[in-house]
């Protein structure tokens, strides 16, 4: 059975084929399906099936064959079209168009047999990619000829339109870079005229049908070529009045809006501005009849699917019209009023409950609110001048702007008003804070964040403080308002509460400070009230947060008012798992003694320490620990900071010599699993203290440093062996683990320390000769697992901080960390991520701080040194493969200028170019293009000092006069092999280029961008990484224009100019 349908030599059997199709689909047993799942995929693959096709759509009953044929066709004309004869190529047209028409002629045929005529359509507008207009230039005339014949033949045709009309499109927007500028001239031209006839046949239809489906069918093919055809068919015709005599009709309605938007979203200067205001009048008129302004959110709520399309067509459609043509509604008076009414719509239905629309209205008063604000704050100076009693002559045309501009806030008083509210009650979520549980078992913040919402609420941020801008009052007044309303419990609800408390926390500094303090007093006042009064532990609590929350935007505030402060702080203690940036800014206050207090308030805080910590979690107390050093650090007295110091440490340096003095006792005490977790906690703790106290941190670490190295090194022995005796899963137990983290959070306190105290570089590099053997040979006597990544970072920490002091140290480093960590990490791209990293980061410090260590190294040391930097960039992880390249850089430079460059670049030049160009030319490696490019412009610029010949004579066929010939000849070679792709004149091209260019850093860095991206390798890509300086130059220049306006950027943003001074 299965043969004989493989035998295409003679008319398919087709009965058999629709039983192999039933069989195929049906709920027979499994061999039976996979049986006949073979023989389709042969008949599929079989080259001559397609010959096959009309004789099964003439005879088969069955849908599914009908299906599994048209799919062979569909391939044939995909792929095989233009191979084709001609005869064959217009016998399959003709068909398809002739079965199209016969079954779309009869009602009854075309309802039942829709999916197959859906089908045939689609399989003819893939025909049409290939012969419209060259071959089958009657193809638009044929379909509007045969349209009107019968109603049904017309719906069909216009389904066929549309999908013609979207492939035309698909030409014209997504094969620029495919076709001539001469053949898109060409298409367009008969596609003119071709448009008069759809145009005329839409015009026709609509204006005769009564039938639901056509009209809609034309509507829908009117909206696909509506944004690109010649202006002059929309409105040198009846077709807008005839588009508005629709929209009130519930059937037609979303369709006729659709249209509507793409007319909207047209520009075409004045030329058509009457037109555009007689369509907006009409079609307002129309809206209030179908949509009262006021009940719109209800509207969407309640509504049906078509309902809620029609609201979110309509948000399209008023922000496209407002972004085009609000200012001509706004020139006449007459038309002033139905444009208000369309930001009132525009504002009921950014009240919509959906996401997706309000992100449609925000972006749109995002773009309002902006050109206001810039209009205002241009004008300012202006009126400031005026005021002054200047002249006005002296300023031409000051006072027309002025009034202008005066004008326009006025006309959008009470929209921009109510646009407060908006932003009020639906601010987004500033940031999500949530609390983890760490590898330790500790409960520690983490912040995820949603970038939808936080993007949603940096474009509201933005919004509220334009419109605060605009007028300080109202967004004062509106604020109070809804605060009221949450007093008198006729808006209360949490939610309510935080997009209230968010959106004043997000219009921080954006008012003048008299005001600004005015508007918190009764903002906090209002707040403090409102958690009197309302019951229950949860409500108070979001409302304590709230309180929180809003002080915390405020730093300003808090710095005038200590009583409030002070309360702000005792508060705070209850809810330690929140930072504020707001309250470090006020750090002076805490140490200074304050007007009516008996002592400075951090005295007073060491005095009742054991208490306010009583009841806190470890990691709170190690916030509230870092706390407190930020407010002793402020203190200027040397003598009153250490002693603040020494009674804030009181507690844990008890516990501390506790465990020092019973250690000496017994050592085995240190391995109870309480007493490891007392240690650590204890340490980090000093780390806590020592981020925040910095250099005058001093005294503290000298009292542990000695003991605590003793521990380090006990607990690093007690881990090697373990692992030693257990193996890799030793390394996995609870007890090694806690013992790592005693020794990570050593080295973290001795690095934060070391790193802090960059005043008194004398101060830590006392601390480094006792820390030589029990880290650094610890170290390297390890087994790899227990090696600790935080070696490296600190070792990297104190030669960047000691610079060349450390240069005696390096040889003994490198001894201890190089040949042991290059074992671990060049196996593979994976194991040890830590390790990698910080390695890098070592050689850097050492490359960059201690060259001299480097020249001393033996030959095969320092190739192994440029041996890992190759390996280093060629990594595919951006911060190690950034970090190898920066690196290199530093090293070349550095040897350029040593006495020592001809023998290093005779050994390393050719290599580091082949290595540069292997990476330069690799996708995975675009973000380091910046660093490709100097280290090529390096390259390239040092050949012309070398006196000594980079080639060597016995290989090279004959003698190049100089090192610069010997480097062209070398890297038209190697990108000649690289790219057989590109001819050999193209190569050399390029790199006649290169070195011209190379003393003219723009010129060199945009000649290789463009080598790269007329390379097949990245043409097809995203290349943003290629311009990723020019793009960060850009987020620079906003920032600036940010800066300018008062609260855009949040005062807890701006570092130095809010602390005290």
């Amino acid at each position: 059975m299965a043969e004989k349908l493989r035998d295409l030599s003679q008319p398919i059997d087709v009965p058999l084929l629709d039983a192999t199709v039933a069989a195929f689909y049906g709920t027979g047993s499994k061999e039976e399906r996979n049986a006949a799942d073979q023989i389709l995929r042969d008949l599929q693959n079989n080259p001559d099936m397609w010959l096959q096709v009309v004789h099964i759509l003439q005879n088969s009953h069955n849908l599914n064959t009908k299906f599994f044929a048209l799919q062979v066709l569909e391939s044939v004309i995909k792929y095989r079209w233009n191979a084709l004869p001609t005869e064959q190529r217009d016998g399959i047209k003709n068909y398809i168009s002739d079965v199209i028409v016969q079954l779309s002629s009869n009602e009854a045929s075309f309802r039942q047999e829709r999916l197959y005529v859906n089908k045939l359509n689609i399989i003819l507008v893939q025909v049409l990619k290939h012969e419209w207009p060259a071959r089958w230039s009657s193809f638009v005339p044929d379909l509007v000829a045969a349209a009107k014949s019968s109603e049904t033949i017309c719906e069909n045709c216009m389904a066929i339109l549309k999908a013609s009309l979207l492939l035309s499109e698909e030409i014209f927007d997504f094969s620029r870079g495919e076709m001539t500028q001469q053949k898109i001239k060409e298409l367009k031209s008969s596609l003119n005229s071709e448009f008069r006839l759809i145009h005329e046949l839409c015009l026709y239809v609509l204006s005769a049908t009564q039938r639901p489906e056509l009209i809609r069918a034309t509507l829908a093919t009117l909206h696909a070529f509506l944004s690109w055809i010649p202006v002059g068919f929309i409105f040198e015709s009846p077709l807008l009045e005839t588009l508005l005599k629709f929209f009130p009709m519930a059937a037609y309605r979303n369709l006729t809006l659709q249209c509507l938007t793409e007319v909207a979203a047209l520009q075409f200067g004045d030329f058509y501005n009457v037109q555009y205001v007689k369509m907006y009048t009409i079609f307002m008129m129309q809206l209030q009849a179908i949509l009262p302004p006021g009940t719109i959110p209800d509207a969407y709520a309640n509504g049906s699917s078509e309902e809620q399309a029609f609201i979110q067509n309509l948000a399209l459609f008023f922000t496209s019209f407002f972004k085009n043509h609000m200012r001509i509604l706004e020139a006449s008076p007459e038309n002033r009023a139905a444009l208000l009414l369309g930001l009132e719509y525009l504002i009921g239905i950014s009240y919509v409950d959906d996401t997706e629309v309000f992100k449609v209205c925000l972006d749109y008063w995002n773009v309002f609110v902006l050109e206001l604000f810039e209009a205002h704050n241009q004008m300012e100076p202006a009126a400031s001048v005026n005021m002054m009693g200047l002249q006005a002559q002296m300023l031409p045309g000051v006072d027309g702007t002025i009034t202008a501009v005066q004008q326009r806030r006025q006309l959008y008083s009470g929209p921009l008003s109510k646009l407060r509210m908006l932003m009020i009650c639906r601010m987004a979520k500033p940031e999500e804070v949530l609390i983890v549980e760490d590898e330790n078992g500790n409960i520690v913040r983490e912040t995820m964040k949603d970038n939808d919402v936080l993007v949603q609420y940096k474009i509201m941020r933005e919004t509220l403080i334009y419109l605060s801008h605009l007028d300080h009052e109202d967004t004062e007044q509106q604020m109070l308002k809804k605060l009221s309303k949450q007093l008198n419990g006729e808006d209360w609800s949490w939610n309510n509460l935080n997009t209230l408390c968010w959106a004043i926390g997000s219009i921080s500094g954006s008012m003048v400070e008299e005001q600004e303090n005015r508007f918190l007093v009764m903002v906090i006042r209002d707040l403090l009230n409102l958690c009197e009064i309302t019951k229950g532990k949860d409500n108070k609590a979001v409302i304590a947060s709230n309180i929180m929350y809003v002080v915390g935007q405020y730093p300003r505030f808090l710095r005038a008012h200590w009583k409030f402060l002070k309360t702000v702080v005792n508060k705070l203690f209850e809810f330690m798992h929140e930072m504020h940036p707001g309250v470090q800014k006020c750090k002076r206050k805490f140490v200074t003694q304050q007007v009516g207090e008996n002592e400075p308030f951090v005295s007073e805080l060491l005095s009742s320490l054991a208490t306010t910590i009583g009841d806190l979690e470890p990691h709170q107390i190690h916030t509230f620990y870092e706390s407190v050093g930020h407010m002793i650090q402020a203190e200027s007295d040397n003598t009153k900071r250490d002693e603040y110091l020494k009674r804030l440490m009181s507690l844990p340096n008890q516990k501390w010599a506790e465990i020092i003095g019973q250690a000496s006792q017994s050592i085995d005490i240190l391995k109870n699993q309480d007493v490891i977790r007392s240690v650590l906690n204890i340490l980090q703790t000093n780390t806590s203290v020592a981020s925040s106290l910095g250099p005058h941190f001093f005294p503290q670490i000298s009292l542990v440093f000695l003991d605590m190295l003793t521990v380090y090194r006990m607990y690093s022995e007690l881990v090697s062996s373990t692992i030693a005796e257990g193996g890799p899963f030793a390394s996995r137990t609870s007890f090694v683990k806690l013992l790592r983290s005693v020794k990570r959070e050593t080295l973290k306190l001795i690095e934060t320390f070391v790193d802090k105290a960059e005043d008194l570089p004398h101060i830590g590099k006392q601390f480094v000769p006792p820390m030589m053997d029990p880290i650094l040979a610890d170290y390297a006597r390890n087994v790899p697992d227990a090696r600790e990544s935080e070696v490296l970072s600190l070792f990297a920490t104190i030669i960047n901080k000691y610079k060349g002091e450390m240069l005696e140290d390096v040889p003994r480093i490198f001894e201890a960390v190089f040949q042991c960590t290059l074992e671990m990490i060049t196996k593979n791209f994976e194991d040890y991520p830590e390790h990698r990293l910080k390695f890098f980061s070592l050689l850097r410090a050492i490359g960059t701080h201690c060259f001299q260590a480097l020249i001393q190294l033996s030959s095969q040391q320092l190739k192994l040194v440029i041996d890992s930097i190759n390996w280093a960039f060629r990594h595919t992880e951006r911060n190690i493969a950034e970090t190898g390249l920066s690196l290199l850089l530093e090293i070349l430079k550095n040897f350029q200028a040593s006495g020592f460059q001809n023998q290093f670049y005779k050994t390393y030049f050719l290599n580091i170019e082949q290595e540069i160009f292997a990476v330069l030319t690799d996708t995975f490696h675009k973000p380091g293009f910046k660093l490709h490019v100097l280290v090529l412009q390096h390259l390239f610029c040092v050949v012309d000092g070398l006196t000594e010949p980079l080639w060597d004579a016995s290989s090279v066929p004959f003698q190049y006069t100089d090192n610069a010939m010997f480097v062209r000849d070398y890297t038209i070679k190697l990108l000649g092999s690289s790219f057989p792709n590109m001819t050999p004149i193209e190569v050399t091209k390029f790199v006649d280029g290169l070195l011209s260019s190379k003393h003219d850093l723009p010129s060199f860095k945009n000649h290789i961008r463009d080598f790269l991206v007329q390379s097949k390798e990245f043409s097809a890509q995203d290349n943003k990484d290629l311009y990723a300086e020019e793009a960060a130059a850009q987020r620079e220049r906003e920032r600036q224009r940010m800066l300018a306006i008062p609260g855009l950027i949040a005062p807890s943003e701006l570092q130095d100019e809010m602390v005290d001074s």
